[in-house]
């Protein structure tokens, strides 16, 4: 019998060293920095999964690291079962190998999709806000209109792009994107 863990973080900025120390007693670990809404792209998870066999027990840190939707999380518990590997999630101190530990975790799954859920609503109703105080989305352009206009003119007179990209501080495509785009 193994124990197995599984750390992940949403993105490369964050750190997984809170639940690689909490992971820290398990015969091996699988880590990741992949979104969790849905398993099929984390690649270090289906790894994991292929890797647990018959009486093996796979150790997280908190219910959200595994899914945030309950369908993928039913869809992985049984996935486990089915493979005889139990599941336990250590902050909550639960354990699928009893009745009340595997309640317990559709019902915590139930909540963390209803809450990932709210905070999407919410994130979506601040940007409708912000749109509608005129805040602009995206990455600043890269030139002015009238830097447009001088970067043509001075192409146009034979400066190399390599020159323009230095008076500019843009990248190659930037310049070409300028030179090409219609005014």
């Amino acid at each position: 019998m193994a124990k197995v863990g599984y750390a992940r973080v949403s993105s490369y900025g964050q750190s997984l060293e809170v639940q690689l120390n909490k992971l820290a007693d398990c015969d091996k670990i699988f880590q990741e920095k992949q979104s969790g809404r849905t398993a099929d792209n984390r690649e270090q998870l289906q790894a994991c999964i292929e890797y647990l066999r018959e009486g093996d027990v796979l150790c997280i840190t908190k219910m959200d690291r595994l899914s945030r939707s309950l369908r993928d999380l039913l869809n992985m518990l049984n996935r486990l079962e089915k493979k005889g590997v139990q599941f336990q999630v250590l902050d909550q101190q639960i354990d699928t190998s009893t009745p009340s530990g595997r309640l317990l975790v559709q019902v915590l799954g139930s909540i963390g999709e209803f809450e990932n859920d709210l905070r999407k609503d919410r994130q979506m109703q601040g940007i409708a806000l912000a749109k509608t105080k005129g805040v602009q989305f995206g990455r600043k352009k890269a030139f002015t209109e009238d830097q447009v206009v001088e970067l043509r003119e001075l192409r146009e007179q034979g400066m190399k792009i390599t020159d323009l990209m230095a008076h500019y501080s843009v990248s190659k495509a930037c310049v070409y994107r300028a030179l090409t785009k219609d005014s």
